[in-house]
Protein backbone atom coordinates (compact mmCIF):
# COMPACT_ATOMS: atom_id res chain seq x y z
CA UNK A 1 0.00 0.00 0.00
CA UNK A 2 1.28 3.43 -0.93
CA UNK A 3 -0.19 6.74 0.27
CA UNK A 4 -0.16 9.11 -2.70
CA UNK A 5 -1.58 12.20 -0.98
CA UNK A 6 -2.84 13.28 2.42
CA UNK A 7 -4.82 16.43 3.25
CA UNK A 8 -7.81 17.83 5.17
CA UNK A 9 -11.39 17.89 3.91
CA UNK A 10 -13.78 20.48 5.33
CA UNK A 11 -17.32 19.11 5.25
CA UNK A 12 -19.84 21.94 5.35
CA UNK A 13 -23.34 22.98 4.36
CA UNK A 14 -21.90 26.33 3.15
CA UNK A 15 -19.06 25.49 0.74
CA UNK A 16 -19.10 28.92 -0.93
CA UNK A 17 -18.01 30.65 2.30
CA UNK A 18 -15.23 28.13 2.88
CA UNK A 19 -14.00 28.49 -0.71
CA UNK A 20 -13.93 32.29 -0.40
CA UNK A 21 -11.96 32.11 2.86
CA UNK A 22 -9.33 29.78 1.44
CA UNK A 23 -9.07 31.80 -1.77
CA UNK A 24 -8.18 34.77 0.45
CA UNK A 25 -5.51 32.55 2.03
CA UNK A 26 -3.97 31.88 -1.39
CA UNK A 27 -5.70 28.68 -2.48
CA UNK A 28 -7.22 28.29 -5.93
CA UNK A 29 -9.85 25.86 -7.16
CA UNK A 30 -8.15 22.94 -8.86
CA UNK A 31 -11.27 20.99 -9.85
CA UNK A 32 -14.79 20.13 -8.74
CA UNK A 33 -16.64 16.82 -8.70
CA UNK A 34 -20.45 16.89 -8.47
CA UNK A 35 -22.95 14.16 -7.68
CA UNK A 36 -20.74 11.96 -5.50
CA UNK A 37 -22.96 9.41 -3.73
CA UNK A 38 -25.88 11.28 -5.34
CA UNK A 39 -25.67 14.53 -3.38
CA UNK A 40 -22.09 15.42 -2.46
CA UNK A 41 -20.00 18.04 -4.26
CA UNK A 42 -16.25 18.07 -3.63
CA UNK A 43 -14.06 21.05 -4.48
CA UNK A 44 -10.31 20.43 -4.64
CA UNK A 45 -8.13 23.46 -3.89
CA UNK A 46 -4.38 23.95 -4.11
CA UNK A 47 -1.97 26.71 -3.06
CA UNK A 48 1.33 27.87 -4.57
CA UNK A 49 3.27 25.57 -2.22
CA UNK A 50 1.43 22.49 -3.47
CA UNK A 51 -0.75 22.06 -0.37
CA UNK A 52 -4.21 20.64 -1.04
CA UNK A 53 -7.53 21.18 0.70
CA UNK A 54 -10.91 19.71 -0.17
CA UNK A 55 -14.26 21.26 0.62
CA UNK A 56 -17.24 18.91 0.51
CA UNK A 57 -20.94 19.63 0.90
CA UNK A 58 -23.16 17.86 3.37
CA UNK A 59 -26.36 18.95 5.01
CA UNK A 60 -25.20 18.80 8.61
CA UNK A 61 -25.73 21.19 11.51
CA UNK A 62 -21.97 21.51 12.11
CA UNK A 63 -18.88 21.67 9.94
CA UNK A 64 -16.45 18.81 10.39
CA UNK A 65 -12.92 18.07 9.28
CA UNK A 66 -12.01 14.71 7.78
CA UNK A 67 -8.62 13.37 6.69
CA UNK A 68 -8.33 12.54 2.98
CA UNK A 69 -5.86 9.80 2.17
CA UNK A 70 -5.32 8.76 -1.44
CA UNK A 71 -3.94 5.25 -1.78
CA UNK A 72 -2.91 2.91 -4.56
CA UNK A 73 -4.64 -0.09 -2.93
CA UNK A 74 -8.08 0.40 -1.36
CA UNK A 75 -8.51 -3.17 -0.15
CA UNK A 76 -5.15 -3.26 1.61
CA UNK A 77 -5.67 0.17 3.20
CA UNK A 78 -9.14 -0.74 4.51
CA UNK A 79 -7.80 -4.04 5.88
CA UNK A 80 -4.97 -2.26 7.70
CA UNK A 81 -7.27 0.32 9.28
CA UNK A 82 -9.98 -2.17 10.27
CA UNK A 83 -7.28 -4.33 11.91
CA UNK A 84 -6.55 -1.24 14.06
CA UNK A 85 -10.19 -0.93 15.15
CA UNK A 86 -11.56 1.42 12.48
CA UNK A 87 -15.18 0.87 11.47
CA UNK A 88 -17.37 2.18 8.66
CA UNK A 89 -18.43 5.74 9.33
CA UNK A 90 -22.12 6.41 9.94
CA UNK A 91 -24.07 5.96 6.72
CA UNK A 92 -21.42 3.78 5.04
CA UNK A 93 -21.19 0.00 4.86
CA UNK A 94 -18.53 -0.43 2.20
CA UNK A 95 -16.66 1.26 -0.62
CA UNK A 96 -18.51 3.67 -2.91
CA UNK A 97 -17.61 3.72 -6.60
CA UNK A 98 -17.71 6.75 -8.90
CA UNK A 99 -16.67 6.82 -12.56
CA UNK A 100 -13.15 8.00 -11.62
CA UNK A 101 -12.55 6.64 -8.11
CA UNK A 102 -13.60 4.39 -5.28
CA UNK A 103 -13.76 5.70 -1.72
CA UNK A 104 -14.29 4.37 1.78
CA UNK A 105 -15.03 6.41 4.88
CA UNK A 106 -13.84 4.89 8.14
CA UNK A 107 -13.92 6.12 11.74
CA UNK A 108 -11.19 5.45 14.28
CA UNK A 109 -11.99 4.02 17.72
CA UNK A 110 -11.42 7.52 19.16
CA UNK A 111 -13.68 9.19 16.58
CA UNK A 112 -11.55 10.80 13.86
CA UNK A 113 -12.59 10.03 10.30
CA UNK A 114 -10.52 9.10 7.25
CA UNK A 115 -11.81 9.24 3.67
CA UNK A 116 -9.70 6.75 1.70
CA UNK A 117 -9.68 7.33 -2.06
CA UNK A 118 -8.25 5.21 -4.86
CA UNK A 119 -8.40 6.74 -8.32
CA UNK A 120 -9.42 4.50 -11.20
CA UNK A 121 -6.84 4.76 -13.96
CA UNK A 122 -8.11 4.07 -17.46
Amino acid sequence: MKITSFNPIIVTRDPESAVRLFEELGFEKDHQKDGIADSITAIRMKDANGFHLDIATRDSPRDTVVIRMNTDNMKETVQLLTSKGFTWAKGFSGPVETPSSVFSILASPSGFVINIIQHIRK
